[in-house]
């Protein structure tokens, strides 16, 4: 075969490998993008599939406050599947399930897939979340579905930080606002004082008080005088 058929050849092959992998990202939960496995945690028991599972900490290593998990949950069966619970085994952790909107149980729908973590998205909180383990480790989460059962899987436990900041935690601590210097000494002992005696603040003193009623009577006792000589 010469040079220019072999270059042919391979140039045939290469779109023939090009018009199939574009064929493959068709829509829905088997589509050619969500089949690529994640570096964070991914796996798949019967008809769920669970992918991107993180646990969240606050952002500051020593900050107290939540954590959060997240994941994408998929349904490809032909039942909608309730995640009944999930649990971190081994700690004392207790995680609390929200959904998006209103009350109830965190559903996956047949053929559809729950996002958990993240604005406007369903929620699962670590109150305490130092309970969930350091920065860097990895924890198992255990997700207990109602017709798949239970699925255990390691998460990477990461801070709310860079990639992860939006879908960290949503309620974090808050510092307690500590009184101001110029708060405490609003009230001067002075104040206090003429609280106490019933004059108002700024009251005149002996220096800024009228002339004594004294001066008034020797002025009237010397007209009296001069008046008694002129009657002589």
């Amino acid at each position: 075969m010469s040079r220019s058929l072999r270059h042919g050849a391979f140039a045939a092959t290469a779109l023939v490998f090009s018009i199939a992998a574009l064929s493959a990202c068709s829509a829905g939960n088997d589509a050619q993008t969500l089949q690529v496995r994640p570096d964070n945690a991914a796996t798949a028991v019967d008809s769920i599939k669970i992918q991107n599972l993180n646990i969240i900490t606050q952002p500051e290593p020593d900050a107290e406050g939540p954590a959060v998990i997240s994941a994408t949950l998929f349904n490809d069966g032909p039942k909608r599947e309730v995640v009944e619970k999930v649990a971190l085994p081994g700690t004392n952790a207790t995680v609390t399930l929200q959904p998006a909107k209103g009350k109830g149980p965190l559903v996956v729908p047949a053929g559809g897939r729950l996002i958990i973590g993240g604005e406007n998205n369903a929620s699962a909180v670590i109150e305490n979340g130092r309970q969930a383990g350091s920065n860097g480790s990895v924890q198992t989460v255990a997700f207990t579905f109602s017709e798949t059962g239970d699925i255990d899987l390691g998460a990477a436990i990461v801070p709310a930080t860079s990639f992860f900041e939006k879908f960290g935690p949503s309620a974090l601590p808050s510092a307690e606002p500590t009184p101001s210097p110029s708060d405490s000494a609003s009230d001067t002992p002075g104040d206090e004082a003429d609280a106490e005696s019933g004059n108002p603040s700024g009251a005149g003193t002996g220096d800024d008080a009228s002339p004594s009623t004294g001066t008034n009577t020797d002025t009237d006792a010397a007209n009296s005088t001069d008046e008694a000589t002129v009657g002589q």
